[in-house]
């Protein structure tokens, strides 16, 4: 979404809102595949989580794809403990836009969900995506595990050789481990799926990653 005042410097933990120490209330069924998307998920299923823009249509992306159980949209890697929307929108949390993946290995790889992470977006655009401009926006990998955090990377080094070769810029994505996840607001959940008219800012560099 569009605000007319953004920052493109993240806060220090001083600066950051207080936030609350109240999780926020969500329902628990995903909209298009009628999942859960709290935890306890299937013994079987494991999670990944990627900031790429607005949440919006970044979560379409995913809940698109085969072997995706559900997908939640919120907010992490900031200092702001249970933040509000709106409180994301002054750019004084830290938090980036984020999407959790719940996905079954046997049915879709790691691999694949960070091939649709890197052609969905242009990662190299820093505190921004397209017209979408302020901290919430950067694009980032949050890792569950060190086998996450190699792929990466690894994908990182092999996106930017494709990406130099067809003389496009450097990547600015941020890989760390994840961070707290804050659930955003109902209305924010699987938002192009209630709203199919939305906004989505989206929009990939045209640069295809083989893995």
């Amino acid at each position: 979404m569009l605000f007319p005042f953004k920052t493109t410097q993240l806060p220090t933990s001083e600066q950051a809102l207080p936030g609350r120490p109240q999780a926020m209330a969500t329902g628990n069924r995903h909209e298009v595949t009628g999942k859960p998307i709290h935890p306890p998920f299937p013994a079987h299923m494991q999670l990944a989580q990627f900031g790429m823009g607005c949440f919006w249509g970044a979560e379409r992306k995913f809940w698109q794809m085969a072997g995706v159980f559900s997908t939640a949209v919120g907010y992490a890697g900031g200092y702001t403990p249970n933040p509000t929307y709106e409180e994301i929108c002054t750019g004084l949390t830290g938090h980036a836009e984020v999407v959790r993946v719940v996905f079954d290995p046997a049915q879709v790889s790691y691999l694949a969900l960070l091939k649709t992470f890197w052609q969905s977006h242009d990662p190299t655009q820093g505190m921004r995506q397209g017209n979408d401009a302020g901290t919430q926006y950067r694009s980032c990998i949050h890792t569950l595990n060190d086998a996450q955090y190699g792929l990466a990377h690894d994908s990182l080094r092999q996106y930017q050789q494709k990406l130099s070769h067809a003389g496009l810029g450097r990547i600015t994505t941020e890989i760390c481990s994840a961070p707290v996840f804050y659930y955003a607001e109902d209305d924010h959940q699987q938002y192009l799926a209630k709203n199919p008219l939305g906004y989505c800012g989206l929009g990939g560099l045209g640069v295809c990653l083989d893995v």
